[in-house]
């Protein structure tokens, strides 16, 4: 089936034929769809915390921050091309003719061109798109003046200019200080030290695109001396990129595995999924998670790092349970008493419901589940009430046989031909914004590890285009779904002030992104 220049092709990105061999499968068979329980909601497997259960979980973070390793990481690959859709339609159909260019004047909504130009100042990458204007010996006010709009966005979007639609979003301007403005990167390193730190240095981890890895490290030698100042933090930072060998294949609606022009098998990357790799590969214990747009300038952190402490402690918390349990089942006969206890703990607090082979089970083998059960890496998930955004949310999963797991689930893991799952899945009161922190570590110091723990079977197949033709892609189990699949997870309810993302450039004048120059005190 494969000549030789696929297994070159294979070889040079570290790919084995049974993988595409399983991906082609997988297109034969479909992917399985997740078995909708219940949605999760507070009281029915998302906790809630009281404002001072809140600074209590967060105080114990920081009393234990020293003596665990800790890091974060920021998934910071994506490009910002969506981020700028709008301004890219417009910049490509606009004629600058009379009927447009009145039609244009009289929107002023929100999420509008117009609105866009008539704000442009207040943006915080105007200070730069002026210099970058200014360095072609032209004024942008005269430019606003005359209605050249294509000409502003072309400084704006292009390589003429800052090249926004060929840059990560990491690398943005997304808010404005009195001397400066900080990029997505920024924010997060600013972040990282108000929680993610042992008192001397905040560990911080970037998946980026291959392409994109020198513009990151140039932007992090630039600023690591003024936000180590302003912190009193040091930074070390480093950076991974996807992995090569976790590209998929595609095919054709009739099913044949897609090849370009030259005749060669066409790859394109897993999804986030494939981060679970780079996950992997991190060395310390606690990892926290967030996604590179969900930031905010320093007037609005407070909450943010009340909630990150919170769930950090909550998972400190946790582990330490999980671990003496685990050494308690590691005596040679463990009471029916301590089977019981346990078992309550996992029940109540590790986002599992035993099934009915559980419940039928001898002593032998119910030592053996509760050590299963035990033995994995452990997840806190912040989740906040569901306000309209896309993407996935807490739900229980399973079967009454099998029993019931905690889960982020998305759309496309769900039949939603189904009506009764359609119900339970529109049910959902709540979003996974990505605020999660991890443990990865089991009670004797070994490191998990995480690929064990993944269910291949949640992978994601959809609809692209290639060259005009409709084809069928194939992504990786999501990092945070069907990667995680067999973590231990607890869900939390955090205020939806900690949830603040960027996708698109209006969004950046929204309140909550808004400064007032003050910075932020750090402790």
């Amino acid at each position: 089936m494969y000549d030789k220049s696929d297994l070159k092709l294979f070889k040079r990105l570290g790919v084995k034929p049974d993988q595409v061999d399983g991906q082609l499968q997988r297109f034969r068979d479909g992917c399985g769809h997740v078995e909708l329980h219940d949605a999760a909601a507070p009281g029915n497997g998302i906790r809630t915390l009281a404002p001072d259960e809140a600074d209590n979980y967060a105080a114990l973070h920081e009393a234990r921050k020293a003596t665990v390793p800790m890091t974060k990481m920021v998934p910071a690959s994506g490009s910002a091309t969506r981020m700028f859709k709008t301004l890219n339609t417009f910049m490509t159909t606009y004629t600058a003719s009379d009927e447009e260019y009145l039609r244009l004047r009289q929107e002023r909504e929100p999420g509008t061109v117009s609105a866009f130009f008539d704000k442009i100042k207040e943006y915080p990458f105007f200070r730069q798109l002026r210099e970058v204007i200014y360095a072609d010996h032209l004024d942008v006010d005269k430019l606003l003046h005359k209605n050249q709009f294509i000409e502003i966005l072309e400084y704006l979007l292009t390589p003429k200019g800052l090249n926004y639609n060929a840059t990560p979003k990491g690398l943005i301007c997304f808010h404005l200080y009195q001397e400066h403005a900080r990029t997505a990167f920024e924010e997060h390193l600013v972040e990282g030290a108000l929680y993610c730190h042992n008192g001397k240095t905040a560990n911080l981890h970037f998946t980026v695109a291959a392409e994109h890895a020198d513009k990151f490290k140039a932007l992090l030698k630039s600023v690591r001396a003024r936000y180590q100042r302003e912190t009193g933090i040091q930074f070390k930072v480093s950076f991974s990129v996807q992995r090569s060998d976790t590209d998929t294949v595609s095919v054709t609606p009739d099913g044949n595995l897609l090849r370009d022009e030259r005749g060669a098998i066409v790859f394109r990357p897993g999804g986030h999924g494939a981060l679970i790799h780079n996950l992997n590969e991190l060395k310390e214990e606690v990892v926290f998670i967030k996604n590179i747009d969900n930031v905010t300038p320093d007037r609005n952190k407070a909450a943010t790092v009340r909630y990150k402490r919170a769930l950090g402690g909550i998972l400190l918390e946790t582990r330490e349970r999980i671990f003496h349990h685990a050494r308690l089942l590691e005596k040679r006969e463990p009471s029916a008493a301590v089977l019981d206890e346990i078992e309550e703990f996992i029940r109540r607090h590790l986002g599992y419901r035993p099934g009915e082979e559980a419940a039928r089970a001898g002593k032998r083998e119910r030592v053996k589940l509760l050590k299963q059960l035990l033995d994995r890496p452990l997840r806190v998930c912040g989740m906040v009430k569901n306000e309209g955004e896309p993407g996935g949310g807490p739900f229980w999963v399973g079967s009454p046989a099998d029993g019931y797991r905690l889960m982020i689930v998305e759309s496309a893991q769900v039949d939603l031909k189904n009506r009764a799952q359609r119900g339970i899945f529109e049910r959902s009161t709540h979003f996974n914004p990505v605020d999660i922190v991890c443990s990865t570590y089991n009670h004797k110091g070994k490191k998990y590890n995480l690929l064990d723990f993944v269910d291949d079977r949640q992978a994601f197949i959809t609809t692209k285009s290639f060259n005009g033709r409709e084809i069928l892609v194939q992504e990786l189990p999501g990092l945070w779904n069907g990667a995680m699949a067999n973590w231990n997870t607890i869900f939390v309810e955090v205020p939806l002030e900690t949830f603040t993302p960027v996708k698109t450039v209006f969004d950046l004048l929204r309140v909550e992104h808004l400064n007032v120059f003050t910075p932020m005190e750090f402790q």
